[in-house]
């Protein structure tokens, strides 16, 4: 229900400070549980299924060549049956629901069909019509009610306009490609080639184009390993040099390839802000940057190779932002402090320790991924520095916890045990095993020295 009444909030009043926050986390809630989200109705699933493919979840201003995101659907939808068509959008999605209803399929095809011709032409038009008004641009903005309004227009017109050989290319397409080699890489070649020279002659060339990015689209979601796209680019031009590639047709499967690790950035960011595990965003952004500069000549300056070197950049300043504080965090939760300064009882905070053991994490898994993201020295720097203080400073926590007494013990162990859980993630599991038997013994140090004392 909340769902629902966001959606429909901001269909009314644009977009509302967090509201596309508290949907993406609500929805995540949603699946999570195994409940299914509010959907639109069953006409426009039905209209909207040849984007299927091109379908992301992330926030609807992303920046992904070729997609479109979910959240953006109910929005165009109601501009579709709001302003631009709501007379005939009105009449066939009654019909379309009517046919579903009874089960005619065929039918229902049909007025989907329709629908779909009438769209195509009606947003064409509406976009030709704004294409060198400033004015007319923003106020199609305010009327579609997404963050990419003109793009995202521009997008399905060029996917409706090609339903039908995506649907044969997606047929055909093999299911699942984990390693995208040559004979994978000329296999989908032909596919598409053929699916553009069978386009008609009206509009072709254009067609053509949609045809080899989407195409290639749907291919990079069948790729285990997406950036390896790239492979079809340097195979149509027969060359690593990156301005006889850019020469080729194919080139858009680099630029396909750059717009996917740009958003991985982003994402990169949000889910360090979140708190979440990032150790898969990280490895393929490296690999991507990698297979990158190993499958193409990026050694000279171009377009491209500025590109990489700032999604590279941008990783390496989120990175070091996230870890250069690291040893500093764990020298001060584990300092060693004088009775005085400890509570009775007390011990340290679970959340800190907790959100402190990821960031150590985060380091371990940076130094795998630092040579290709350009955070080497920080990472080196960072991981000595910890490595250091840890090897040293948990010998003085095990005395300390040693000559405890009853009121500050459980305060020492806790700094033991934080140090046993750093030292699992940066030395392995047989090292804090080590430390976790030191402490015990520690601690029944300790309990002997009191019984001879009251002995």
């Amino acid at each position: 229900m909340l769902v629902a009444e966001l959606e429909r909030a901001m269909l009314r009043e644009g977009d509302v400070a967090g509201s596309e926050f508290v949907l993406q986390e609500l929805r995540r809630t949603i699946r999570a549980s195994s409940q299914q989200a509010p959907r639109i109705g069953d006409a426009a699933r039905k209209f909207f299924v040849p984007a299927e493919p091109f379908l992301v979840d992330g926030p609807p201003d992303h920046k992904r060549v070729g997609r479109l995101a979910r959240l953006s659907l109910e929005p165009i939808w109601q501009w579709i049956g709001r302003d631009l068509m709501p007379a005939e959008a009105k009449a066939l999605s009654e019909d379309i629901n009517r046919a579903l209803s009874a089960e005619d399929r065929i039918k229902a095809e049909q007025l989907v069909r329709a629908l779909h011709d009438r769209a195509i032409q009606r947003m064409n038009d509406s976009v030709v019509a704004i294409e060198d008004d400033e004015k007319a641009r923003r106020r199609f903005s305010v009327q579609v009610g997404t963050p990419r309004a003109i793009e995202d227009v521009k997008t399905l017109i060029g996917i409706l306009g090609i339903r039908d050989q995506l649907a044969e290319l997606a047929r055909r397409l093999p299911e699942h490609i984990r390693a995208f080699e040559r004979e994978y890489v000329d296999q989908v070649k032909s596919l598409i080639d053929l699916a553009a020279a069978q386009t008609s002659l009206q509009d072709s060339a254009a067609q053509r184009r949609d045809l080899l990015l989407y195409g290639l689209i749907m291919a990079t979601n069948r790729l285990a390993a997406p950036w390896q796209l790239i492979r079809i680019a340097t195979r149509a031009a027969e060359t690593d040099d990156t301005a006889r590639i850019a020469e080729n047709p194919y080139a858009v499967a680099v630029t396909i390839v750059l717009a996917e690790l740009e958003y991985m950035v982003s994402e990169l960011r949000l889910e360090l802000k979140a708190g979440r595990p990032v150790a898969s965003l990280l490895k393929s952004l490296h690999d991507g940057a990698r297979g990158m500069r190993t499958e193409m000549d990026l050694s000279v300056d171009s377009a491209w190779s500025r590109q990489l070197a700032a999604i590279r950049s941008a990783v390496s300043n989120i990175v070091t932002a996230e870890i250069e504080t690291v040893p500093g965090r764990v020298r001060r939760l584990l300092r060693p402090r004088p009775a005085n300064e400890i509570a009775p009882g007390s011990s340290l905070d679970a959340i800190d320790v907790h959100d402190l053991e990821a960031r150590v994490e985060l380091v371990g898994t940076c130094r795998h991924y630092a040579s290709e993201l350009a955070a080497s020295e920080v990472t080196q720097r960072t991981y000595s520095e910890l490595t250091q203080y840890l090897e040293t400073g948990t010998k003085i926590l095990l005395d300390a916890l040693r000559h405890s007494d009853d009121a500050e013990r459980p305060f020492r162990h806790s700094q033991v045990d934080a140090a046993v859980r750093f030292c699992r993630t940066v030395f392995g599991g047989d090292y804090a095993a080590l430390l976790a038997k030191a402490a015990e013994v520690a601690v029944q140090g300790a309990a002997g020295e009191r019984r001879s004392l009251w002995a």
